[in-house]
């Protein structure tokens, strides 16, 4: 029994994948009755539960609003992963295919019985899905495993479970929905197969607008062909001209897009692209193209998948333009037999490293081969062939740019371990914390101080401002290592900044600290932290205690008590909270410390049953 070695760890039974692939056609030629099927409810637990997801043959199904139909997923309850966590932006995801999902999958009772009663009986879960049935696979898939981060159920995530299989899937999320899934590690669970003329893959990259006189009779094509492929037929000059504005509208996007791969920095680039409606849309997961002679090129960049989905489906000559229009619709039908001929060679190629594939379609050594004869194959130019390299050498470079910060590691670990350590000393030796000893700047130490201040300061900002640019691994911002040092940074040091920023007056001039001078350096590791730790938003601001103390004190001194005693109360909560779970320092409980002054200062009657009564006492 063959398996497909999909590479991470990630194989599949070639069988497996013929008989998904027989569900996900089910589905989708009985769209009109159910939004889903269940296949493999046998006692034997080593059947796996495959769900099998319909999709939609009107326009209004796939477009919903002009141009592509993309909004932003939010949805933080169903996906609040589905997000840059920095940068603190939403995903954006096809309307339809959304909405979908919502109504018809998740408004469903049943479809989440059904799932869990897959995970009680610890079972393999497969999601699939043919044509847009995939996109709606693919949203059920990221349901699912947001359900196993928050332990609602109790299944273990493995190499081969969940899996989601797609046959001829239009592209769901932008370049954000797919930098999340690698974040997250989850990009390895999605297998997409493409045959290599399929247009529908493609569909995406133009905008309704113009491809909209001839959709909805692809549409209607395609479901007459769902279900008998011998009496479905089309217009050959709908189908050529749907194929050559697909096509053109691809070539825009691919275009602009391997000019960012490659780095032109040249401002005619964002000009066209304010004129020229681009696609938002990126490929995510794995992506397994058949060459339709038995070979299949698996590729898991979504950048070169990207370049690959143009270059692959081109023309050879102008005259084969009818030809290639009918095959590209044919073929969203064909998997079937192509799959079971390329599982009887199995022929697979990987191409790995992408920043050495041949450039000349006519290399011939023997190491590279093999490769060169799948690119020939899939009709790839030099053209082609660079941008796949300048792919590779993308994430070679953010590869890299990752590297030398953790060779920064050490410089950062010492700076925050004289802080920690020898700073906090010499302040206790002085009867004063930290922040109100660096608010102070009397004696050499706070000088030496603020210098490891303003040299932590220099990497932490050069590793956001990379992260803004997306120049570092996607799975940056997840790394545990990262993570924990962030958060250790900001919380001893951010009471710095803050020190500095009301020593100076600062609030005269720019405002409260947290809502004008908080840099991005302490925004986005506190994001990073909740992420990690699946806390709510804006709930660990610890680290900007003191700021709200200062707050609280010219708020006090201008308005009285009795308008800011709600703020006052939260506040004490947190301190209450935070010192219980040892994330803010006891130093703030000292004599001389700017907060028991503050505290002390507040009506008598409010601290006689202040919560926190009995911690300014002790």
């Amino acid at each position: 029994m063959a398996s497909l070695n999909l590479g991470e760890n990630i194989e599949i039974n070639t069988e497996l994948i013929i008989k998904t692939y027989s569900l996900a056609v089910k589905a989708h030629n009985k769209s009109s009755d159910r939004a889903y099927y269940v296949e493999g409810r046998s006692r034997r637990s080593s059947d796996p539960i495959i769900f099998s997801f319909s999709g939609c043959w009107s326009e209004n199904g796939w477009y919903d609003g002009e141009l592509f139909g993309a909004t932003e997923i939010n949805l933080p309850l169903l996906f609040p992963s589905l997000r840059s966590i920095g940068v603190n932006e939403n995903a954006l995801v096809n309307k339809a295919f959304l909405q979908r999902f919502v109504d018809k999958i998740l408004g469903n009772s049943d479809f989440d019985r059904e799932v869990q009663k897959a995970v009680k009986e610890n079972k393999q879960i497969l999601f699939t899905g043919h044509s847009s049935g995939g996109s709606i696979a693919n949203l059920a898939t990221i349901w699912f495993l947001e359900k196993c981060l928050k332990s609602e159920y109790n299944y273990k995530i493995s190499p081969s479970s969940p899996l989601c299989v797609t046959f001829g899937c239009p592209l769901t999320g932008n370049h954000i929905f797919s930098h999340s899934l690698r974040r997250e590690n989850w990009a390895r669970y999605f297998i997409h197969f493409v045959m290599r003329y399929d247009i529908v893959p493609r569909i995406m990259l133009a905008p309704i607008s113009s491809i909209k006189l001839e959709f909805q009779k692809v549409l209607q094509f395609l479901n007459a062909k769902s279900v008998n492929l011998a009496h479905a037929s089309i217009d050959t000059f709908d189908a050529s001209n749907f194929y050559m504005k697909v096509m053109k509208n691809a070539s825009s996007v691919v275009s602009h897009a391997a000019c960012n791969l490659m780095g032109n920095t040249n401002l005619l680039l964002e000009t066209v692209s304010n004129f020229i409606p681009l696609s938002p849309y990126k490929p995510f997961g794995t992506y397994v193209f058949c060459t339709g002679n038995g070979k299949l090129v698996i590729l898991r960049n979504p950048d070169a998948v990207l370049q690959l989905l143009f270059y692959s489906s081109q023309l050879c000559r102008e005259e084969e333009c009818t030809d290639i229009a009918h095959r590209s619709l044919q073929q969203h039908f064909g998997y079937e037999n192509d799959l079971q001929e390329s599982f009887q060679m199995l022929n697979e190629v990987y191409l790995e490293p992408l920043e050495q594939l041949p450039l000349s379609s006519d290399s011939t050594t023997s190491d590279i081969a093999t490769i060169n004869s799948a690119l020939n194959d899939l009709g790839l130019s030099t053209r082609a062939r660079l941008c796949l390299c300048a792919a590779g050498e993308l994430e070679k470079w953010k590869t890299g740019n990752k590297e030398s910060f953790d060779l920064k590691k050490p410089d950062i670990e010492k700076a925050m371990k004289y802080l920690e350590e020898g700073y906090r000393s010499n302040c206790e030796n002085r009867g004063l914390g930290c922040y109100d000893a660096f608010k102070l700047q009397e004696a050499c130490k706070d000088f030496d101080a603020n210098v490891k201040r303003l040299e932590l300061a220099g990497i932490w900002d050069e590793i956001i401002e990379m992260l803004k640019r997306y120049e570092l691994p996607d799975a940056f911002e997840g790394l545990r290592d990262w993570v924990l040092l962030g958060t250790r940074y900001r919380r001893l040091v951010e009471p710095l900044d803050i020190a500095n920023y009301y020593r100076h007056l600062k609030n005269e001039d720019t405002g409260a600290y947290m809502i004008r001078g908080r840099p991005k350096r302490y925004r986005f590791t506190q994001r990073w932290h909740e992420h990690f730790e699946k806390m709510p938003a804006e709930s660990s601001g610890e680290s900007c205690f003191w700021a709200k103390v200062e707050e609280l004190r010219i708020k006090i001194s201008s308005q009285g008590f009795d308008p800011i005693k709600e703020e006052v109360l939260q506040l004490e909560a947190q301190v209450q909270n935070w010192i219980n779970h040892k994330e803010l320092d006891r130093d703030v409980l000292l004599e001389k410390s700017t907060f028991k002054k503050w505290w002390e200062g507040l009506p008598r009657e409010h601290k006689l049953t202040s919560r926190i009564k009995d911690l300014m006492v002790s």
